[in-house]
């Protein structure tokens, strides 16, 4: 079979195994069982905003393993990199059904689950983007929104295996089941060849300046444009990131625990659309065109969020599906933004290094979200100080243009 043919069954692979590693995003379920089971079974005092520190740690230190995971892929191919990182996810989260601990669970499901996640999920991304050089942004968004789908398959699942056991058995039972899946899929994986084209394709310059070559993360992190990139990463992912955290609590809190299920899975699906969408769209209006629009649509979620009252459920939900649009934009776009600027070569090691902007908004987003709750007694000033993100981050893309016209 020829690699034009054989790059669809990578790219469904690779996107079995993100179904299995977006399970991240389903955070806030895990949680807020988790939380019942110390204080019901332990004896202890622990809310779900106090296990808010463990997702943290997971996304936080996943660049580590992105960048030496990508070093690693870039040389040779993603099958042995992604099954080390698929088995280190898929361990964390077993060995977490034996949390006696806070601390317990950020060892087991932040930094040995956090770790693997971050050593698979960049090489996935990476690999499939190098075989579809003719169609990065759709790729890009494709393989980020299954990723991000994950969180609306796993809740209803979950859900019914904690009702009908615990908490610590839903872990075991998930972390068994990905070990499984990720090993099965890792079979069908190749490397991509060096100047890989499809046929009848031939490359065509990027709107916005791309780059003359294929650099290496030393020649990228001298580049301006690298910093300015992270930065509206950070900004564009913050708000995201601080929702996604608490996403059940939230809605808990603002309408009500009757229809506050749906929120996370209602978030992961317009998360997944907006990924989808904005590669598509990023294909043809270009990339930091559609990361502009995405920080605006981001601010008005927001605004939409801060203003919802009590009762106020429909209002509540378009804004929530709205901020899901604009973080599920900069996931989806990223991978093929990093590829068209500094080349697709050591896209492992250059995305997995850019990644540290979405690992910031990561650690504060969810911080800014707990601590803010805890002096205000409400969730709206974390809204105001997210949609500030947003609108540096339309900044952050103006800065980029001058840059990239001036190079």
């Amino acid at each position: 079979m020829n690699l034009d043919k054989k790059r669809w069954i990578i790219l469904c692979a690779g996107c079995f195994i993100n179904l299995c590693l977006g399970s991240i995003y389903a955070w806030s379920v895990f949680s807020a069982a988790m939380a019942e089971y110390f204080n019901t079974s332990l004896g202890m005092n622990v809310t779900p905003g106090d296990l808010a520190i463990v997702y943290t740690i997971a996304n936080s230190v996943g660049p580590i393993t992105m960048i030496s995971g990508g070093w690693f892929n870039d040389k040779i191919g993603p099958k042995k990199v992604i099954l080390v990182g698929g088995i280190m996810w898929g361990l964390g989260m077993f060995l977490s059904g034996f949390a006696i601990s806070v601390g317990f669970l950020i060892f087991t499901y932040g930094i040995i689950g956090g770790l693997g996640l971050g050593m698979a999920y960049g090489s996935t991304i990476s690999t499939c983007v190098k075989f579809f050089p003719d169609k990065r942004g759709l790729i890009g968004g494709v393989t980020t929104a299954v990723y991000g789908m994950s969180s609306v398959i796993l809740p209803p699942i979950v859900t019914k295996v904690v009702a009908a056991t615990d908490a610590t058995f839903a872990f075991k039972a998930v972390g068994i089941v990905f070990l499984v899946l990720i090993a099965v899929s890792c079979l069908f994986l190749e490397q991509c060849p060096e100047g890989y084209k499809p046929a009848g394709w031939q490359p065509a310059v990027v709107a916005g300046g791309a780059a003359p070559k294929n650099m290496d993360w030393k020649e990228m992190l001298k580049t301006p444009v690298f910093y300015v990139m992270l930065l509206l990463l950070t900004c564009g992912a913050f708000s995201g990131m601080m929702v996604i955290s608490q996403a059940k609590s939230v809605a808990s809190f603002m309408i009500g625990e009757a229809t506050a299920a749906l929120a996370v899975s209602v978030l992961a699906l317009f998360n997944a659309l907006g990924r989808i969408a904005a590669g598509t769209l990023s294909d043809k209006i270009g990339r930091i065109n559609t990361l502009a629009l995405a920080c605006v649509l981001g601010a008005v979620g927001l605004i939409l969020l801060y203003f919802t009252g009590e009762g106020a459920v429909a209002q509540f939900y378009v804004g929530l599906s709205v901020v899901g649009i604009s973080f599920g934009s900069f996931m989806g776009v990223y991978p093929g933004f990093t590829a068209d600027q500094f080349g697709p070569k050591n896209n492992s090691v250059n995305y997995g290094i850019m990644f540290i902007g979405f690992a910031l908004a990561g650690y504060f987003g969810p911080q800014i979200m707990r601590n803010t709750f805890a002096s205000t007694g409400a969730y709206a000033n974390a809204f105001l100080i997210a949609c500030a993100f947003s609108v540096v981050g339309v900044v952050f893309t103006f800065i980029y243009r001058a840059l990239a016209k001036k190079n």
